[in-house]
């Protein structure tokens, strides 16, 4: 399980690069001064960018920490949890 564990923590680590590359790209690509839709104003890329980089940092945070190993042992009672 734990190998499972650090083959998942290299998937999240990439997926957050990507998930920014995509939406950054997905911007570029639809952003349209005369276009008349909600997905071409530049306004709403912005959000949506500004939104979800962060939720994507925090996926390749709990990546590294699954890479590194720090998930072996998870606590099975709150006896067990150390500070």
């Amino acid at each position: 399980m734990n190998a499972v564990k650090k083959y998942l923590g290299i998937i999240w680590l990439l997926l957050g690069p990507a998930v920014i590359f995509f939406l950054v790209y997905g911007a570029i690509q639809n952003i349209d001064p005369t276009g008349t839709k909600d997905i071409n104003n530049p306004i709403i890329w912005i959000i949506i960018i500004a939104i979800f980089t962060p939720i994507a940092i925090g996926i390749m945070i709990f990546g590294w920490y699954a890479l590194k190993g720090d998930y072996k042992h998870l606590p099975e009672s709150s006896a067990e949890v150390e500070d």
